[in-house]
């Protein structure tokens, strides 16, 4: 089991940049690839971005393609979520997940029940 703690949420104008940090302890040594997921109020859990632990290929939501880029440190086990141009409907609360399982492309990474693990959340509210 690996345990994720988000961070960095916070409330910014709309146009403002946030970073989430999460933070992956335990069996980090299975992790294959980490990703963001968001849920909005009244809306389902979607995909926002993914990355393979070892090689570090990223995948990413059309919503966000160009605003949002994931990375990560695996010194420190971290990844992380840059959001640059931020809009209102980028509000929601931002998950972090991992999965030891493998797969391929952005459909896998994509879909939730893929992954093991989970954070709590954190809560990004933009203003407009």
């Amino acid at each position: 089991q690996v345990q994720l703690v988000e961070s960095g949420g916070g409330l910014v104008q709309a146009g403002g940049s946030l970073r989430l940090s999460c933070a992956a302890s335990g069996r980090t040594f299975s992790l294959y690839a980490m990703g963001w997921f968001r849920q909005a109020p009244g809306k389902e859990r979607e995909f926002v971005a993914g990355i393979i632990w070892i090689g570090g290929n990223t995948y990413y939501a059309d919503s966000v393609k160009g605003r949002f880029t994931i990375s990560k440190d695996n010194a420190k086990n971290t990844v992380y979520l840059q959001m640059n141009s931020l809009k209102p409907d980028d509000t929601a609360v931002y998950y972090c997940a991992a999965t030891d399982k493998y797969g391929s492309g952005a459909s896998f990474l994509g879909t939730s029940r893929n992954y093991n693990d989970w954070g709590l959340g954190t809560q990004v509210t933009v203003s407009s």
